[in-house]
């Protein structure tokens, strides 16, 4: 493993999932163009499937979607449930800034 700290942001979703299909819509596409989306990358995860090895949860995922914020494979904080993407943008932010994790930086 390399010495850099992995973070990643972990979006536990399932098929059929209105809301997950909003987050999709309304989020997905720029996601990966921010300063969030380099500081923590999108990791998708069927919330039926086992989570992928070297990730540990807190809590088991309950919700859909929900994001975990994660730091080599062990949780920093999550959003459960997709309150409209002006919500979800500032609480990320503070989960980044509560983490410490810089996403400052543009593009």
């Amino acid at each position: 493993m390399c010495a850099q700290a992995e973070t990643r942001l972990l979006m536990a979703e399932e098929a059929g999932c209105m809301w997950c299909a909003r987050w999709n819509a309304e989020v997905a596409p720029e996601y990966p163009l921010t300063a969030e989306g380099q500081a923590a990358p999108l990791l998708r995860v069927d919330i039926h499937d086992p989570l992928p090895d070297g990730i540990t949860l807190d809590t088991r995922l309950h919700y859909t979607p929900t994001f975990v914020l994660i730091r080599d494979g062990q949780e920093l904080a999550r959003i459960e449930g997709y309150p409209g993407e002006d919500f979800f943008w500032g609480l990320l932010q503070r989960m980044l800034d509560d983490a410490g994790i810089d996403h400052d930086q543009a593009g």
